[in-house]
């Protein structure tokens, strides 16, 4: 991974930079070609101008002809250091400083603009040495303004191209510095984003492997370190949910064995009585009966619990008035608390509230709270259920003056297994059932506690509507 990661990265910026130093150098050398020819066409229009001028001055009264049959002094033509050629109006070259004299016309660009009285330079080769040039034609005109000729400068471009050449290779060379640089700093970088990957991985392969006591070292502050920060944490959290299932398992073998252990304590027992002492026989049957309920009551909630994370719990809804199961839970939790000398106090709204949603799965919540608020409560406190209607939601409140939740308990009371450092805490999943019943009601499940103070647990079911109640 951190090989391909790590040539992924190069690869990304060396493209970035090769197409960034190549359009770099395509703009400078377009630039640089441009200011070469610009400079060398300046050059030549200028002394076109000069030799024009000179023309007009002291040689406009006479033809072309008449000049060049007079053998006059040609110093206005041989004073540039250009090649420089007179043409007649057809393009037939009169005089060229170099001695060529071509038996065709010229017709190229600059003397077709010249006869337009317009200036446009040409580019290419020369005709007899194949070299390139740019030439500009200018026209000679006499004191009447009347065209009589041509006047042609023709520059060689071999050191301006030379120059362009050297300017090209010197920036391809740049170039090719600054590549190998940024391939450098690349790696580089791409080794400083990939070691720290490369360690998150192992670390995530151990944890994979079962090693949740491995821990990352990396401390960046940027999302690297805080994916390290988080696989740590994730870690301690696998750590303490695992500890939290141990403790379950043995406590739930524990519980589950008290009842065996008990109902087969009184089986050999009743095994060797003789069966006319019933008082024996009828003390044994109620324990074993009792304990027989007891493992059955906790056999249906492993059962549940088991449906409720499995997403295969199903809701049989109806549409019923919530305050009788109300009534009816806590006329059956009364004797309950009684029989610990534990006062119930019941506060239950007196008018019909319909709620759709299943009335055995809601009983069930009621009991599993009353039941740990009566069990966590000492003797001769209060528990109180306590139902009133909240704009589109019926309340339920559980309260008690028991022993309280600690702090560090609170948050995790409800997670699944999770059973408090309390000595009558049991399986560890009656909360969590109940909260899971809550939510699937669309309701919601809060717990308020302060320890050696009491605890409130504060139920919401919405109400139906009346659409809901006419459909149900």
């Amino acid at each position: 991974m951190r090989k391909s990661l790590g040539n992924r990265l190069v690869r990304s910026f060396l493209t970035i930079i090769f197409f960034t130093v190549f359009i770099i150098d395509l703009f400078l050398i377009l630039g640089f070609r441009n200011f070469y020819y610009s400079s060398t066409q300046n050059e030549i229009e200028n002394r076109l101008v000069v030799t024009q001028d000179s023309f007009k001055r002291f040689y406009s009264d006479k033809s072309l002809d008449e000049m060049l049959l007079s053998d006059m002094d040609l110093n206005w033509v041989h004073r540039s250091n250009l090649e420089v050629q007179v043409i007649e109006r057809n393009g037939f070259v009169l005089l060229d400083t170099i001695g060529a004299l071509p038996s065709d016309p010229i017709n190229t660009e600059d003397i077709i603009s010249a006869r337009e009285d317009k200036t446009q330079p040409y580019i290419g080769n020369s005709s007899y040495t194949k070299d390139k040039v740019m030439a500009i034609t200018g026209p000679l005109k006499n004191s009447q303004g009347e065209v009589l000729g041509y006047i042609r400068m023709i520059s060689s471009l071999e050191k301006v191209d030379k120059a362009i050449s050297n300017t090209i290779l010197l920036l391809i060379v740049f170039g090719l510095i600054v590549i190998i640089i940024t391939t450098i700093i690349s790696l580089i970088i791409a080794g400083t984003i990939v070691r720290p990957i490369k360690e998150l991985t192992g670390v995530a392969a151990r944890m994979a492997n079962g090693e949740y006591k491995v821990r990352s070292s990396l401390n960046s502050k940027d999302e690297l370190g805080q994916l390290a920060a988080t696989l740590n944490t994730m870690a301690e959290e696998i750590l303490n949910k695992e500890q939290i299932k141990n403790d379950f398992i043995s406590s739930i073998s524990h519980e589950l064995r008290t009842p065996l252990t008990s109902i087969k304590g009184w089986a050999v027992v009743l095994k060797s009585t003789d069966p006319q002492d019933k008082d024996i026989f009828e003390d044994g049957l109620r324990i074993i009966e009792s304990e027989s309920d007891r493992l059955a009551k906790m056999v249906e909630e492993l059962l549940d619990f088991s449906r409720f994370i499995s997403g295969r719990i199903q809701l049989e809804k109806e549409a019923f008035n919530i305050t009788d199961i109300c009534g009816d839970v806590a006329k059956q939790m009364k004797p309950r608390a009684s029989a610990g000398h534990i006062d119930f106090i019941s506060d239950i709204e007196d008018k019909k509230v319909i709620v759709i949603g299943d009335r055995n799965r809601l009983r069930q919540l009621l009991i599993n709270l009353l039941d740990n608020a009566i069990k966590f409560s000492s003797d001769e406190g209060w528990v109180k259920l306590k139902t009133y209607t909240d704009n589109k939601d019926f309340v339920i409140l559980i309260s008690d003056n028991g022993m309280g939740i600690a702090k560090e308990d609170l948050a995790h009371v409800k997670e699944k297994f999770y059973k408090g450092k309390h000595s009558k805490s049991h399986s560890g999943i009656g909360l969590s059932i109940s909260d899971e019943i809550a939510r699937l009601h669309d309701g919601s499940l809060q717990i308020f506690s302060e320890y050696k103070i009491g605890t409130t647990v504060k139920v919401t079911i919405p109400i139906a509507n009346d659409k809901e109640q006419e459909d149900e």
